[in-house]
């Protein structure tokens, strides 16, 4: 066998070795490269640019069916064995070693020059106070000069303007602190962190996914994050969380300025409860939590005494308690799938749709991946279905959000995804849950803010 040549991808010719190869006997060839500057750096083909809904953009039309993107480098060996030529085509890869696993190999990455990400993707804002949001700065290669601004719609502003960053080593961060200040009136838009070093401006986020179960790799996608504005009115303030199998419904409702403290179910006490304005239940709480089926009675005796309790969704097997409301409840697996399915306000004058924010069709504009799910289908005639809607095809359903007064305060059952929608920012499902708390609390005195 002998190696003809070898041609690296980024090289316009081959190298020429005439290099004769026996049998176990390993060659060593060294080659420096230069990575071209106009590279693209390495990441999914169908994450490059943004997609609009249920579809990727890929411009490179080659690249469509492939499973993953080409290696940005590889080295092709011309041979011959018996005098007939063949090739083989191998990406560069990284190998080193470990002294507890031996020697390991890593993809060659194209990583850009800088990076930058916003630490929160959604940032709420529930008046026009301003906020501080954090920048941080990774830098791709060492001695790393250059400075930053925050692109944002015309009516928000950012201060200061632009601020420095020295990076010295490749691989390290730096955190900026800008002051965000939105509108007087109801807004959004995305804000996003740019980069310039030298000519160059970089607007994108380096994500790194490193697991030993599977190959490292890397994303590098558009660092953006969405600012709203909201026109938002609440009343009450203390907010006991109950969690389920897992949401982000206590950092959002922290964010449009409720006072909110997570319960562990052996913590719901007549006692304790005193001390919030209402309860809300978490995504599937009644499905995973045997010890719940004990605190019924505790938290229906709460809304009779004035609070207001409001159950997300929960599948209709497997509950772990007997009755899942202070009235006939029973749940289907009525869905809607089309996040911009049409809803019909049913009960227009009902304070859930009126105070203290008005709720109209506009506020279900822009919800993400799905109107809601496991709606009940059947209840007693002391609930009030508040909306309708459905999928294409399908008959109404009127499940998806149900009010019941109870005693003094209210018992609320919603299968609609408000975990969704809150970490996507929907301006009109904040709106909603705000009434859902607020309702029967106009004349509320607000009680003392709890303490953790």
């Amino acid at each position: 066998m002998e190696l003809v040549s070898y041609h690296i991808s980024t090289d316009k010719i081959a190298t020429l070795k005439a290099l004769s190869l026996k049998n176990n006997d390993k060659q060593n060839l060294e080659q420096s490269l230069t990575i071209p500057k106009d590279m693209q750096p390495s990441s999914p083909y169908w994450l490059n640019k943004k997609g609009t809904l249920g579809m990727y953009k890929v411009e490179d039309k080659n690249l469509i069916g492939k499973p993953e993107t080409p290696k940005p480098i590889s080295v092709t060996f011309n041979l011959t064995i018996n005098n007939q030529p063949f090739s083989v085509t191998k990406p560069i890869v990284y190998r080193y070693s470990k002294p507890d696993k031996g020697e390991l190999y890593r993809p060659f990455e194209i990583i850009p020059e800088a990076s930058a990400k916003i630490s929160e993707k959604v940032i709420i804002f529930d008046t026009d106070q301003q906020k501080d949001i954090s920048v941080i700065v990774k830098a791709g290669r060492d001695n790393l000069n250059g400075f930053v601004q925050i692109a944002h719609p015309n009516n928000w502003s950012v201060y200061p303007e632009k601020q420095n960053i020295d990076i010295k080593y490749k691989g390290e961060t730096q955190t900026l602190t800008f002051t965000v200040i939105p509108p007087k009136n109801q807004n959004e838009g995305l804000i996003t962190p740019m980069v310039h070093v030298g000519e160059d401006v970089y607007t994108r986020e380096l994500v790194e996914i490193d697991y030993e179960h599977i190959p490292y790799q890397i994303v590098v996608l558009p660092s953006e994050s969405k600012v709203v504005r909201l026109d938002i009115k609440k009343r009450g303030e203390n907010i006991a969380y109950i969690e389920g199998a897992g949401d982000v419904v206590p950092e959002s409702l922290r964010q449009i300025g409720y006072n909110v403290m997570v319960l562990k179910p052996e913590d719901i006490t007549t006692e304790r409860l005193s001390a919030f304005d209402a309860v809300v239940i978490g995504i599937r709480a009644y499905n995973i939590n045997e010890e719940l089926k004990f605190k019924q009675q505790i938290l229906f005796d709460f809304v009779e005494n004035g609070g207001n309790m409001i159950v997300q969704y929960n599948t209709n097997r497997g509950l772990k308690v007997d009755n899942l409301s202070p009235f006939d409840l029973k749940i289907s697996r009525d869905r809607v799938t089309d996040e911009n399915a049409e809803v019909t306000l049913l009960a227009k004058d009902h304070p859930v749709l009126n105070y203290p924010n008005q709720i109209t069709k506009a506020d279900f504009e822009g919800w993400t991946q799905e109107r809601g799910l496991y709606f009940p289908n059947q209840w007693s005639y002391e609930f009030t279905p508040i909306l309708s809607m459905h999928d294409k095809g399908e008959t109404e359903k009127q499940g998806s959000l149900l009010v019941a007064k109870h005693g003094k305060g209210y018992y609320i059952y919603t299968g609609l995804s408000f975990f969704r929608e809150f970490p996507a920012g929907v301006s009109g499902a904040y709106r909603l849950f705000a009434n859902m708390l607020s309702i029967g609390k106009d004349n509320l005195d607000n009680k003392e803010q709890f303490k953790d």
